[in-house]
């Protein structure tokens, strides 16, 4: 039996908070020992400033596992749960603070867009580059080179430094370049979110084909039906440890799951530290009922609105809410964005506080647990300020006796939504609705009595 292509064994790693300054440049030590020295001789106060308190955060903890050749393993779990960090730690871009990686093979990583590219290169050169940088020859490089730019879909602008690339440019060439030149290892984090849907499509029909070839593929994932379109295996992180290792269904399953008792709402008081960047940032999110209170549980013969809140930086912008319902399955079951209406286009933006509310019509969803993806997305060109991957959920039920589709049915009702839609029923007249018996009807009748 072949050895794995990667082997993890009791992987860890420390990261020290409130070292801010141990990461600066030279010049700003300098300028900061510099004030430090002019406040004291200004207040007389010669004595040295106090320590910043140093806080220690362990992003993985007692990681252990082992890829086969050809595996295509997904990487889940929630924001800050550790997956970033162990295809770092994978790829060699960060060093482990416990335990071992061996890793046998050619890697090719895609953490960030446009990792490996040098700005003032032109497409064509980091192509170039980021082939040698994986070992192979400028014949092999060549022998791709068309492929990938079909692929990228950037031919145009082959020529231009990468600078002047925009966000989604930058990743469809980052992408092409990762996977057609033939590494053993393919590492993908969710940069796929960049692209539009048409590319995303390629991009997984790519990683399909690459492990058809018997290459291997670890990639992390917010879209729960992609993990289980694509993956024979799933690691769960939770909190810089792993929960779970085995079937993709059992672990989207625990996954959507965890912590489900306190996510009927969300809120970020600190923007400095909500989920975002400098045009957009989270404040709240909320299941609210008919009535408009949180609630965890929603009648289905009612109709219930998500709430969504953020903090609004740049109003020649118009961030856009994007929603997406998911079921216990990981199946999504339909996705709203708030600039799809006229309230939204006419609406104008100004920095501060924005609200934006959906309201689900009654009989929609099926019973069940639901669980909300929220996303703040500027759109043309698509630029992700802000997703929330599992940020809420609420179990819509379905009542016997309700206004609802059950009535008095009690038993299984399968689908994924359950409209309550028109129907009409008529009496037709009684000698065109009653069969005629035949003579073969009468003489089985007749035998079975």
């Amino acid at each position: 039996m072949s050895s794995p292509v990667i082997s993890v064994r009791e992987l860890g790693k420390l990261y020290q908070l409130g070292t801010s300054r141990s990461h600066d440049s030279l010049r700003d030590q300098i300028a900061h020992g510099a004030k430090t020295f002019m406040r004291g001789m200004l207040t007389g106060n010669r004595t040295k400033c106090p320590k910043s308190k140093v806080d220690e955060f362990w992003a993985l903890r007692d990681v252990s596992f082992d890829v086969e050749e050809g595996d295509v393993i997904g990487v889940i779990g929630r924001n800050g749960a550790g997956k970033s960090t162990l295809l770092k730690v994978l790829s060699e871009i960060t060093e482990p603070t416990t335990g071992e990686v061996r890793v046998r093979g050619r890697v090719a990583s895609l953490l960030e867009v446009g990792t490996g590219f040098h700005p003032e290169l032109s497409g064509r050169e980091n192509i170039y580059l980021n082939g040698a940088i994986l070992g192979m020859s400028k014949a092999e490089i060549t022998r791709k080179f068309d492929e990938i730019v079909d692929f990228s879909d950037v031919e145009r602008f082959l020529d231009t430094p990468v600078k002047r690339y925009s966000s989604g440019m930058h990743m469809r060439l980052a992408f092409a370049v990762a996977a057609h030149l033939e590494p053993e290892i393919l590492i993908v984090d969710e940069v796929l979110a960049v692209g539009d849907v048409a590319f995303q499509k390629k991009c997984l029909g790519k990683m399909q084909e690459v492990s058809s070839h018997g290459r291997t593929v670890l990639f992390v994932s917010h879209s729960m039906p992609t993990v289980l379109r694509l993956c024979k295996r799933v690691i769960l992180l939770n909190r810089g440890r792993m929960e779970f290792d085995g079937s993709p269904e059992e672990a989207t399953r625990k996954y959507l799951t965890t912590g489900a008792d306190r996510a009927s709402e969300r809120v970020w008081n600190d923007a400095a530290t909500a989920p975002g960047n400098a045009v957009a940032r989270l404040h709240s999110i909320r299941v609210l009922n008919a009535a408009g209170a949180v609630s965890e549980t929603i009648d289905i013969s009612e109709p219930f609105e998500i709430s969504v809140e953020y903090w609004n930086f740049d109003d020649s912008l118009k961030p856009t809410v994007s929603i997406h319902f998911t079921n216990e399955d990981g199946i999504v079951l339909f996705v709203v964005n708030d600039f799809n209406n006229t309230e939204w286009w006419t609406t104008p933006r100004k920095q501060g506080l924005v609200r934006s509310t959906c309201r689900v019509p009654a009989n929609f969803v099926a019973e069940g647990r639901l669980f909300v993806l929220v996303a703040l997305v500027t759109y043309n060109p698509q630029v992700m300020h802000a997703i929330e991957p599992n940020a809420v959920s609420f179990q819509a039920a379905d009542q016997i006796d309700s206004l609802g589709t059950r009535e008095k049915y009690g038993g299984c009702w399968p689908g994924v939504l359950r409209p309550n839609l028109p129907w009409n029923v008529q009496h037709l007249e009684e000698s065109a609705a009653l069969p005629v018996k035949s003579h073969t009807m009468s003489a089985l009748s007749a035998s079975d009595q």
